[in-house]
């Protein structure tokens, strides 16, 4: 029988330096939430408050609506034309809708580089 004369610590090592590692991690964090700090005033403008979306709607019949108003779409394409294109959209569309009107909505949105759009649904 052969004989054990040193003790292997290299996997006692590697455990520490993991636990050392979590250890560490979790303090930064704990220390981020607990720091009272008071931020400098500045002379700048201000950032304004995030706008409200525009809402555009279609019915199950097609017809249109502007934030809950009717609107043909002649009109919603004059509407459009004035909206900031950093402007919020949120589009509604009821299920039995014509899917031309959607499209329609969406090509007047696209030329008019209305980008922001979010098309709303419902969750089952």
């Amino acid at each position: 029988m052969k004989r054990i004369d040193s003790i292997n610590v290299i996997p006692f090592i590697d455990v520490m330096l993991v636990l050392l590692a979590i250890v560490l991690a979790t303090a930064t964090f704990i220390v981020e939430g607990r720091l009272e700090i008071k931020l400098p005033t500045a002379g700048g403008e201000t950032i304004s408050a995030p706008r409200e979306p525009t809402e555009i709607a279609i019915d199950r019949a097609g017809g249109l609506f502007l934030d809950a108003e009717p609107i043909a779409a002649e009109a919603l394409s004059a509407k459009l034309d004035a909206l900031d294109p950093e402007t919020p959209i949120r589009l509604r569309v009821d299920t039995a809708a014509q899917f031309g009107g959607f499209v329609t909505v969406i090509d007047m949105l696209q030329t008019r580089g209305l980008e922001r759009v979010r098309i709303t649904t419902r969750q089952e």
